[in-house]
């Protein structure tokens, strides 16, 4: 009975479980808007619990949620408020030095580009957002770890409805989606090829028909190098198997460069230009859209970081600019972000209203994780 006693706490002992959250609060001013000033609070509380499962084995769950409200203000009398309660994350894993299997609620992201992916197939962060969320995904992943560094991923996907980044449609949410990808090391770097499948749902759209079932394939191909700068370009194609027109086929080419220059404490500079196109045939390339990005980065201090986005849309003629200062203390983060755009805003696989961020205007963020 006491070498139960004593098994019994060493297991309890071993397991962790942890909590922590984010608390977040921002004002948004832009006098071009409908409700000028813009307030909002969000709380993302997580729950992690681990449990060893033997030697080199682990399983473990993860659970947050995300709490966010905002309100938009031209007076005390005119606003427009929203706000939702949702989970954001919702899992359990079992893992190995080489394998994880994880399931449920979750966040799905591969590829080599940096700003302008894209292979963002399944999440939707976007650069101006500090805090890089992004909705998760339901299903199951599979990843294998290979010693030379090689990995294979599995996935499918069931019970997503609402269109992802580079998405037009909805997916319809009771037919399973799957994929899978390869990543290879090759000399200086390494290299991916990806697959998706789902069928897309114009039901409760405004395109015409209501077809719930239209299969879609996508490819994907990345590679990266580390020379003397890093080097990585990236595609994806997708096809419709049932003929939509232009929308039948969209091809998505991304090739980038980043370097960091030995300028006083570092100053990091990325170059990425992106290609999209949506054709009645593969490859036609009829319907261009080419934009030019430029970020640089460079830190302060131990604690203060300044940085810029520049992009450029070649088809239509406009500049977009953005520009960010961020300062730490301890767990408490302040965000000061200023931008000026065109009024009519276009930018590429954007997540969020994007009329609030056309024009100029400025956005203060509060950060405290705990």
């Amino acid at each position: 009975l006491l070498m139960l006693l004593f098994d019994i706490h060493g297991a309890v002992a071993q397991e962790r479980l942890r909590f922590r959250g984010q608390l977040s609060a921002t004002t948004h001013l832009n006098t071009g808007n409908d409700y000028p000033w813009w307030n909002g609070l969000r709380c993302i509380p997580q729950l992690n619990l681990e449990l060893p499962a033997g030697e080199g084995r682990m399983i473990d769950f993860e659970a947050s949620a995300n709490l966010f409200g905002n309100i938009g203000m031209s007076d005390l009398t005119n606003y427009n408020w929203d706000g939702r309660i949702k989970p954001y994350r919702l899992w359990g894993r079992f893992s190995t030095s080489q394998l994880e299997l994880r399931d449920g609620l979750q966040k799905i992201n591969f590829g080599s580009a940096s700003i302008l992916r894209p292979l963002m197939w399944f999440d939707q962060m976007d650069p101006r957002d500090p805090l890089r969320l992004t909705d998760g995904v339901w299903g199951l992943l599979g990843r294998y770890y290979f010693l030379n560094n090689a990995n294979i991923w599995l996935w499918g996907l069931y019970g997503n409805h609402d269109p992802r980044a580079w998405e037009i449609l909805p997916s319809n949410k009771k037919i399973p989606e799957f994929g899978g990808r390869i990543q290879l090391p090759v000399p200086a770097g390494e290299a991916g090829f990806s697959y998706h499948h789902r069928n897309a749902d114009t039901r409760g759209t405004m395109f015409p028909g209501e077809q719930d079932r239209i299969p879609e394939d996508r490819f994907g191909l990345d590679a990266r190098w580390d020379l003397v700068t890093g080097l990585w370009v990236e595609g994806s194609w997708t096809r419709k198997r049932i003929y939509m027109g232009t929308l039948t086929n969209q091809e998505i080419i991304n090739a980038g460069a980043d370097y960091t220059f030995g300028l006083g404490n570092g100053l990091y500079v990325a170059y990425e230009h992106l290609v999209t196109s949506y054709d009645q045939k593969p490859f036609g390339f009829t319907n261009l859209t080419t934009f030019s990005l430029a970020t640089l980065s460079y830190p302060v201090g131990m604690f203060d970081k300044v940085s810029a986005i520049i992009y450029y849309d070649w088809t239509n003629s406009k500049i977009y600019n953005f520009a960010s200062w961020e300062k730490q203390y301890d767990n408490f983060m302040i965000y000061v972000m200023g931008y000026l755009n065109p009024r009519v805003y276009n930018l590429p696989a954007q997540t969020g209203p994007g009329s609030l961020f056309s024009g100029s205007g400025i956005q203060v963020m509060l950060v405290f994780n705990h």
